[in-house]
């Protein structure tokens, strides 16, 4: 069927049944009971008779109320549909309990309408106009009847632009998972480094406190010095913010080192397994001329 007047606007629901449920203001003031298709318009003649589209769906309706009104004001929201011609668009239940659909989805951007019979009840044709603003008209919201060819064109634009965004969010999405991934990786990197660094320093402390000749090569001297540098390397590797207690721990390990390689040269010139020399074999001079 062929339309007087076409346009696109923003859409809302309501279900006025007298009730009061839920911000209902009575019944429709057309005097018809609320029903599906009874939409709301705050300008048009009640009576008018139409039809619109929404995503590939078609409704078709008639003005039977006045509304909506705040929401109106700037061209804002200028056409009311019932609450079930809204769910059915939008694949949404309407619960007649509470007068509401599901899903949370209160408005519709660019709802196209087709006005097949101006009503004779009040009102006034031609482009929308918020209610009691009869001199600002809506005149974005009257457009010309698309042609088939401009139809499927439209029709495209809006699918292109909606796979745009899901695209958008799909990247938006991966980038996200991409971060926390890196995140993730660092943080077991930096707790594979404080565990490595950990294990070093116990094999340090635990080769440093080895015993003297514990090395079995039958000499404890490289053992011992050996020891002094495992403590040397322990203080090289261990963290700064150890502190003061780490700084004591190394200072001990390093005299008990210290002491024991002392002991050890000592051995090493003194022991009774060591082959005499010139002053072991004689003794001293002084010793020598007492005799």
């Amino acid at each position: 069927m062929s339309s007087i007047q076409h346009g696109e606007v923003k859409s809302s629901y309501f279900w006025d049944d007298g009730s009061g449920i839920n911000g209902d203001t009575g019944a429709p003031a057309s005097g018809e009971p609320m029903q599906k298709g009874l939409f709301a318009s705050p300008s048009w003649p009640l009576g008018t008779e139409g039809y619109v589209e929404y995503k590939g769906k078609k409704a078709d309706f008639f003005i039977g109320d006045r509304g909506p009104g705040d929401p109106a004001a700037d061209c804002g929201v200028l056409l009311d549909m019932d609450g079930e011609t809204f769910a059915e668009l939008t694949g949404q239940s309407f619960d007649s309990e509470s007068l509401t659909v599901s899903g949370g989805e209160g408005h519709l951007e660019d709802v196209e309408y087709h006005i097949t019979e101006w009503g004779d009840g009040a009102g006034k044709e031609g482009a929308p106009h918020p209610m009691g603003a009869p001199d600002s008209p809506c005149t974005d919201a009257v457009s010309d009847e698309p042609t088939e060819e401009q139809k499927k064109e439209q029709q495209q634009k809006k699918e292109q632009e909606q796979q745009k965004a899901e695209k958008k969010e799909e990247k938006k999405e991966q980038e996200a998972a991409a971060k926390k991934q890196i995140q993730e990786n660092q943080q077991d990197l930096k707790d594979g480094a404080a565990a490595s660094r950990t294990e070093a320093m116990d094999d340090h402390l635990d080769a440093a406190a080895a015993p003297a000749g514990s090395n079995g090569s039958g000499g404890s001297g490289g053992t011992q010095s050996g020891s002094v540098h495992e403590v040397a390397n322990v203080s090289e590797d261990l963290p700064v913010a150890a502190g003061g207690l780490t700084m004591l721990l190394v200072a001990a390990l390093a005299g008990a080192a210290y002491l024991a390689n002392r002991r050890n040269i000592a051995e090493r010139f003194s022991g009774r397994h060591r082959r005499p020399n010139l002053f072991t074999r004689f003794g001293s001079r002084s010793e020598a001329e007492t005799a």
